[in-house]
Formats: structure tokens, sequence, C-alpha cells
């Protein structure tokens, strides 16, 4: 149960995952080369770029594709199985539909969304690569070394984080949207548009919360890291 919820909660969202992710690099390198350019600064453009699709960017546009590409699938699931009283007939055989239903789901749900964020970050990175050596005529060399320099493992770390936690309240939400839904086509219609607004908050509040604790933890732990290393 849980391997088929990861081929369809994983590999059937990897297209959209890799053209997000694509293209919010490409967008980045033409939106701020001009200002770059300007400034003589334009060989930094791989850091502006990276360092935003690692941070923020990509893990957030990747939870939120997951959240409608996903979480709608979910609560739709979910939600025509209570409608037509299937949630029902697995109570009556003595199975608890919690453990067979949602935990499935919600795991898969962990484990895979920070697989996609990591997939949404290398195609960024790609597609800034090629908006900015290929089409801008930027150095290759030094587009990477100042990436290099400017993104640190602690960036990527954080976003893997952070797709645990958004992942985690895709598949909660889209759960017990599908649990609660009214009777009818509109209650399931309904249930899945209040899951994805749902999750649509919950991942930006999450990731100002998330932000905030990390910023905390990494300014109160980098003099330590200074003085050892």
């Amino acid at each position: 149960m849980v391997w088929t919820q990861m081929m369809i909660i994983g590999v059937r969202s990897v297209p959209v995952i890799m053209i997000t992710g694509a293209f919010v690099g490409m967008i980045l390198a033409i939106q701020a080369y001009d200002q770059l350019r300007a400034m003589g600064m334009e060989e930094r453009l791989g850091v502006l770029i990276n360092i935003s699709v690692v941070k923020e960017l990509g893990p957030v546009l990747a939870a939120l594709m997951v959240a409608g590409r996903v979480g709608g699938a979910l609560t739709a699931e979910l939600g025509t199985m209570n409608v037509t009283e299937q949630i029902d007939a697995v109570k009556s055989m003595g199975t608890n539909p919690i453990r067979y239903l949602v935990a499935p789901r919600v795991l898969a749900c962990l484990l895979l969304t920070p697989f996609l964020i990591i997939y949404a970050d290398l195609m960024g990175i790609v597609g800034g690569y090629i908006v900015s050596v290929l089409m801008k005529g930027i150095n290759s060399q030094a587009y990477w070394s100042f990436s290099a320099s400017g993104v640190e493992l602690w960036d990527v770390a954080v976003g893997i984080i952070n797709g645990l936690f958004f992942g985690g309240a895709i598949a909660v939400i889209s759960c017990y949207k599908g649990f609660t839904c009214r009777e009818g086509a509109h209650g399931v219609g309904q249930a899945c548009t209040e899951a994805f607004v749902a999750s649509f908050i919950s991942i930006l509040a999450l990731d100002y919360a998330l932000a905030v604790i990390f910023k905390a933890i990494y300014s109160a732990f980098w003099p330590v890291r200074s003085l050892v290393s």
C-alpha cells in the first residue's frame, strides 16, 4: 500500500516538479541579470539564483505543486470513499481506516516530498545555468565558483527539513478533508478546494515559522562553528 502511494505521490509528480523548478531558475536569471550587469556583478548571478531556489522558492513551489496535484487527488479519493460508504465498510470489517487508508498516504508524503524538493532545486539550478551561461554568456567557471561559495550545506538541509513538514501538512489536511467531506459530488469538490487552500496557507505559515526557528539556530551556533573551523 505504501509503495503504491509512493508511486502516485512521488513518481507521477516528477514531470510537474521538473517543469516548475526549471522555469523558476530561468525566470530568476532573466529578471536579475540586467540589475547585476548594471553593477558589474553579473558573474555573481549564480549565487542569487541558486540560494533563492535552494532556500525558499524550490521548497515552497515544489510543495505547492504537490498540494495541487497530490492533495486534491487524496481528498477526492478519500472523499469519494466516504460518500459511497466504503470507509464504513472498512470499519465493519474490523480494520482501522486510519491505519489502512491514512497512514500509507501520510508516510509517502513525508518520505517523498523532500526528494521532490531536491529535484526541484536541481532543475532550478540547471534552468538558471542555461539562461545565465548559454544565453547570457556568463563565464561558466565563475558561475559555479561563486555559487559554491554562497550556497551552504545548511541551506540545502533546511529546504529538505522543510519538505518533511510540508509533506506532512499536505497529507494530514487532505486526508482530514476527505474523511469529513459532505455527501454528493458537490461536497467532494468543495472538500478538494478547501484542502488545497488550507494546504497553501499551512505551507506559507510553516515556511515562515521554520525560517524564524532555523535562523535563530543558525545564529546561535555560527560562532561555535567559526571557532572550530
